[in-house]
Order: structure tokens, then C-alpha cells, then sequence
């Protein structure tokens, strides 16, 4: 089966993304920055990337597979085989690392051992957790590694396309597509703080709102998956992997807009048009070599990136903003920034190399000698 090799360096590349908008755009939410920062602010846009990306690849990889060799019960074992290990050990380190702060909220109240391994027993399920049951007291649905939230929505796709969406044709897509357009850029216009950035939190709209940004993305992105096996562009040759790396680097970099309205816009044409574009061609690319192998590791990388960064970041922020105040050591606290992210990129690369692949590895081994 063919590799897309450049949406592999991308995905990695958006993975990344993510990890530096955490660490310097949700510590100024938690006032551990001194002054306004804005570097990597749109980052969270990577999730709606994701989304289109693993639509064009479910499509290229499963739609033709159907009533000959795939049945929905070994569709979803794959797609539990490729998420749900490193959903588990992100759990666990985020329970590791919700123990070193003292198993408390970010209020400072102590929370009862029973609702943290009640918190925990969701999560290794992937189920959300309710309000009451909200460890961290700022209403993520998974508050032991807040980003599963999209990777929860991750399965919601999976099964919707397995159950519907590779059922129907490629005009009756695009009438989806269309109508999930008009459905989410309502939304994000209509909203009172404008935009996309939802799913993570347990009030009711923030869900829908996430749940209107995968109807919208994965569809998408199964969309383009079979347009592009109709119509078989021809290979891009040079340097397609730097380009559309550059190009998605400055998307989800770009420093906040400022006006609520002009924000909007920027994120819907993001995820309406620029999103889609890079894909394409990124699927066009063609890249050897040392090109060939960085992209290769990065989209290996990128997914123990995205499940189990999150928790050093909690371990950051409550370090150096303890008391409610920067650490009175840095004007901007670089150096445990650094830290945190050089850490994550550790983390993940122990996660990748010694128990996801090798696991994965057995699991796929098992489940063919089953099948």
C-alpha cells in the first residue's frame, strides 16, 4: 500500500504545532506568562488538520475494501489497535503527573482518591467525564490529558464512517460536506466568542462545537480521498514536503488577530480552503532521501506526541506559575518551556520506539492469525 510520505512529515509537523501552543498559549491562560504572548496561537487549529488528514487517509486506505476483505468489527479492531494503546499510557502519565501536584485542583481543593481513580477508569476508556467528576476544575471532559477530547471525537468519526459514511456516494458527500460547511461556519459567527476552538469542555456548546468541527473535517477529507483516486493527479517532484511544512508552520503560527470577527474568518478559511490545499498537494509530494526519512519519523512520532504531551505540560504550568504568579526567576519563564519541550519530545520518542510500535506490532500479528 501506497505511503503518503509528505502527509506524514505534515501530520508531524502539526503535532508539533500543538505541543508549542500549549505550552506558551494555555500557560498565559493560566498567568504563568508576565505579558500577552501570541507565539504559535493558532495552533489548536492542528486538531481540524487532523481531522481532514485521517478522512483522506480512512478513505484511500479502507474504501475500496469494503464487502470483500473489511467488515465493520475488523475496521474498528484496527482503529482500536492503532489509538487505543497510546490512549492508555497517556492516561497513566497523566495520572502520574496529576499525583506530583498534589492531587488537587488548580484552586488548591483537594480532591477525593475516589473521583481521581473514577477519573482515571474513564479515561482509560475514552469515556468523558462528567462535570462532577471534573479532577482539575476547569471542565475538560478528560482532565487527566485534556487533548484526548479530539482523539474521543477521533473515534466518533471512525464509527461514523464505518456505519455510514463509505456507504454513500461521492455526491451525496459532497451534499454533507456542504451542509456541515454552512453548519459550522454559522456557529463559529453566530457564537459569542466566535471561532472553533471547542470540543474539549464539558458545557453543552463547547461539545457540539467540536462535534461540528469533525463532521465537518472527516468527512472532508474522504472526500478529497476518493476525488483524488478519480482524477490521479500527477506526482509533484522538489521539495512539495517543504513547502507545504512552511505553509501549515505559518498558518498555525500566526499570532492572534485580535478582532473577534477577523479571527473567525482566518480560522474558517484555514480549515474551508488552506487546509485542504496543503493536503493535496502534500499527497502530490514526492520526497527522498534524508527528506524522505525525517518526514517518515516525524509522522511515526506524531501521534505519541499528541497523546501524551499534555500532562508535562500540567506539570509546567503548575511549576512555574505556582501562587498565581510567574517563577520569579525568568521574565519569561524560557528555560522550563524548553525543558517541557524537549521532555514531551523524549517522552513520546520512548513511547513510540519501546511500546506502541512493538505493541501495535503484536496486537496486528494477533489479530491476522485470528482473522
Amino acid at each position: 500500500m501506497k505511503r503518503y510520505d509528505v502527509l506524514d512529515g505534515l501530520r508531524g509537523i502539526a503535532a508539533l504545532m500543538v505541543l508549542l501552543y500549549h505550552v506558551f498559549n494555555d500557560a498565559k491562560s493560566f498567568f504563568v506568562w508576565p505579558t500577552p504572548v501570541n507565539e504559535f496561537f493558532h495552533g489548536f487549529l492542528s486538531v481540524d488538520f487532523f481531522f481532514i488528514l485521517s478522512g483522506f487517509v480512512m478513505g484511500y486506505a479502507y474504501d475500496n475494501k469494503w464487502g470483500n476483505d473489511m467488515t465493520l468489527g475488523g475496521f474498528i479492531k484496527r482503529r482500536l489497535i492503532r489509538l487505543h494503546p497510546m490512549i492508555v499510557i497517556g492516561v497513566l502519565i497523566g495520572a502520574v503527573a496529576f499525583a506530583l501536584q498534589g492531587f488537587t485542583k488548580w484552586d488548591g481543593t483537594e480532591v477525593a482518591i475516589q473521583a481521581f481513580m473514577l477519573s482515571v477508569l474513564l479515561g482509560l476508556f475514552l469515556i468523558p467525564s462528567p462535570a462532577n467528576i471534573d479532577v482539575r476544575g476547569n471542565t475538560e471532559i478528560f482532565p487527566l490529558n485534556g487533548p484526548h477530547w479530539s482523539l474521543f471525537f477521533e473515534y466518533i468519526g471512525s464509527l461514523l464512517y464505518g456505519l455510514l459514511l463509505h456507504r454513500l456516494s461521492t455526491k451525496w458527500l459532497r451534499v454533507w460536506v456542504a451542509c456541515s460547511i454552512i453548519s459550522i461556519a454559522g456557529f463559529a459567527l453566530l457564537t459569542e466568542d466566535g471561532g472553533i476552538a471547542y470540543g474539549w469542555s464539558s458545557d453543552p456548546l463547547n461539545l457540539w462545537g467540536g462535534a461540528l468541527r469533525m463532521l465537518y473535517a472527516y468527512p472532508m477529507g474522504l472526500l478529497m480521498a476518493r476525488v483524488f483516486h478519480e482524477r490521479q493527479p500527477k506526482p509533484l517532484h522538489g521539495h512539495m514536503f517543504l513547502i507545504c511544512g512552511l505553509a501549515l508552520t505559518v498558518l498555525l503560527g500566526f499570532p492572534a488577530l485580535g478582532d473577534k470577527d477577523l479571527e473567525t474568518i482566518y480560522q474558517l478559511v484555514c480549515i474551508f480552503s488552506f487546509f485542504p490545499t496543503i493536503i493535496w498537494y502534500g499527497a502530490r509530494g514526492m520526497v527522498s532521501g534524508y527528506l524522505r526519512k525525517a518526514a517518515s519519523f516525524l509522522g511515526r512520532l506524531s501521534y505519541p506526541l499528541y497523546a501524551v504531551h499534555f500532562p508535562l505540560v500540567y506539570l509546567y504550568i503548575a511549576w512555574v506559575g505556582r501562587d498565581g504568579h510567574p517563577y520569579e526567576g525568568y521574565a519569561h519563564p524560557w528555560l522550563p518551556a524548553t525543558v517541557t519541550i524537549v521532555a514531551a519530545l523524549l517522552v513520546a520518542t520512548l513511547c513510540l520506539l519501546f511500546y506502541d510500535e512493538p505493541l501495535r506490532k503484536r496486537l496486528n500479528k494477533k489479530n491476522i492469525s485470528n482473522s
